[in-house]
């Protein structure tokens, strides 16, 4: 190492000044947003725009607001999102809205079915990460109906690791039922290959009863990604929260519910997470965005 004059030592510490002041004038915060990972949206809740052909439309008002990556839904299998059916158009789309998109969800009927277009869509669009919803095995499962549930994930993830894909589950209806007095959730980390399945944490399970923070240092290395919401437990739940199996408590923006987030995201890197998406409607987005734009973790 050589050497630093002071003429020169001057100069780099006026210029590290200039910089401080301008990030400080601007509000920028160095070392916000967590995780230091793109904030991303999960576009189910903006699917009318998509089912109007006004994909274009939707990328504009996402990245308006601070969004830097999307989350998408399989044209396949979700019929809001046929639109979407060229993957390289999509591709180009995003491309030239600044944004990125490496996830998607699929309905476990075209996985059955029509694996190998699924994954030639995602190859088309970039896409990595290949989740489902549930593996949809009822809200009643018995002990063997969870095993044959695994049993069949786990041949579809090894089909789609061959192909570069790595498979994901969320928790939705299946998922948060109970076995046996177990937690169907907990014997599916049991029963599916760490290697080839990666979850995704459902944010608003939190009413009921699953606590993400809980789950990431439990299960370390198992999780890739969350969807985002927050709830307020003394809430009274509405039809629209029901639908996104909040269990009880209204769903409200990012940092107005009883989620702990520097908790939740210093867990997160326990847990593996590696992006995120808030999934709610354009309103509680923006708002959302605002307040992990400026959470330090």
């Amino acid at each position: 190492m050589t050497a630093m004059t002071r003429r020169e030592f001057v100069k780099i510490a006026g210029t590290e000044a200039i910089v401080a002041g301008m990030l400080a004038g601007s509000g920028t915060t160095l070392g916000a947003k967590p995780l230091g990972l793109p904030i991303g949206s999960q576009t189910w809740p903006h699917r009318a725009m998509i089912k109007d052909g006004n994909f274009a439309g939707m990328l504009a008002a996402l990245k308006a607001i601070g969004v830097e990556s999307i989350e998408l839904c399989s044209p396949l299998d979700y019929d809001d999102f046929k639109s979407l059916s060229d993957g390289k158009q999509v591709r180009k789309l995003i491309a030239d809205h600044g944004m990125a998109c490496e996830s998607a969800h699929f309905g476990m009927d075209e996985l059955r079915t029509r694996q190998s277009q699924a994954i030639a869509w995602a190859h088309d669009v970039g896409i990595t990460q290949m989740v489902t919803a549930t593996l949809g095995a009822g809200d009643k499962p018995t002990l063997d109906d969870v095993k044959r549930a695994a049993e069949e994930y786990n041949k579809i993830a090894a089909a789609a690791a061959r192909e570069g894909i790595q498979q994901g589950l969320h928790n939705e209806g299946f998922e948060v039922s109970q076995v046996d007095g177990k937690r169907t959730y907990d014997l599916l980390f049991e029963l599916l290959d760490p290697k080839l399945v990666k979850f995704q944490f459902q944010m608003s399970t939190i009413g009921w009863g699953f606590v993400a923070a809980d789950y990431f240092k439990k299960y370390p290395g198992r999780f890739n990604s969350m969807h985002v919401q927050d709830v307020d437990l003394k809430g009274r739940p509405s039809s629209e929260d029901s639908e996104e199996g909040t269990g009880h408590g209204a769903q409200v923006p990012v940092g107005k519910g009883s989620i702990d987030w520097v908790k939740t995201f210093e867990a997160a890197k326990v847990g593996g997470v590696k992006s995120y998406y808030v999934e709610q409607n354009m309103a509680f987005t923006k708002e959302s965005v605002a307040f992990l734009k400026n959470l330090r973790v």
